[in-house]
């Protein structure tokens, strides 16, 4: 799909990896409808776009409110012109507790913005897409989809069931224009634990031993996907090796994340 003149939507564009995908879709001369919950830095991210000579526009949205996602297609209409492409990256991780510590509040929370929202994005935007020469879903998935993180057992169910779900969409329109791409990007340098909103977090990610990956080079990597219309991608050495040895030795790669990890947990 050739990005130049199209409009794609970016959830969680306000930091992190959604903000280099905007700005990498930007230097591809794409014109991106910003979507983040928290509107200084969106307006950042809109400042950083506008600087390199792109066009946007910002939505002020929370993922999992049902009414505002049904509205977007069409104010992004209003503002850009129709979306010819989705990607889905807003996501949040939980606290750092294991499941019996974990409240179900935070566990619901946890599923409304990683599943339930990209869900209705999807399903709000499909439409149009559909209708579009050429269009694209790229869903932002995790290394934790296939590899069991200690302290993190609802936000793995959470991607993996969007891998799951990208999956099936895939195979749902194989025979039509809109192409479909599930990421699985491993510890990416980003704020991700200060920017989930969850109470008394215990720990982040980037406090592990494990590698990380720069959100620029995850965003371009997730781009170049949209134009190649590739189906599957992994992002970092750490998703890679724990990709092929959460294949070859399910235990063993349990217990290797386990001794990485487990110093996070209460």
């Amino acid at each position: 799909m050739e990005l130049a003149g199209k409009v794609v939507v970016v959830t969680g564009a306000g930091s992190g990896m959604g903000r280099e995908i905007a700005l990498e879709l930007t230097r591809r001369k794409a014109k991106v409808a910003l979507v983040d919950f928290r509107k200084e830095t969106l307006e950042e991210t809109v400042a950083l776009v506008k600087a390199i000579g792109g066009t946007c526009s910002a939505h002020i949205l929370d993922v999992s409110d049902e009414k505002a996602v049904a509205a977007l297609p069409a104010q992004v209409a209003k503002s850009l012109g129709e979306a010819d492409a989705l990607i889905n990256n807003a996501g949040i991780i939980q606290p750092f507790v294991k499941v019996n510590e974990l409240s179900l509040k935070d566990a619901h929370h946890v599923m409304n913005v990683n599943f339930t929202g990209p869900l209705m994005l999807t399903k709000a935007f499909l439409p149009g897409l559909l209708t579009r020469p050429s269009a694209h879903i790229l869903n932002v998935s995790s290394m934790g989809a296939y590899a069991p993180v200690p302290g993190q057992s609802v936000y793995g169910a959470s991607k993996a069931a969007i891998k799951l779900f990208t999956e099936g969409l895939r195979s749902e329109l194989l025979s039509t224009n809109v192409g479909v791409t599930i990421v699985f990007p491993g510890a990416i340098a980003t704020n991700i634990a200060a920017n989930s909103g969850m109470a008394d977090m215990a720990g982040d990610a980037s406090e592990s031993s494990f590698p990380t990956t720069a959100a620029d080079v995850a965003a371009k990597a997730m781009v170049d996907a949209i134009q190649k219309n590739t189906p599957r991608v992994v992002i970092g050495k750490d998703a890679k090796t724990m990709d092929f040895l959460s294949r070859l030795n399910p235990l063993y790669a349990a217990k290797l994340i386990y001794k990485q990890m487990a110093s996070l947990l209460k």
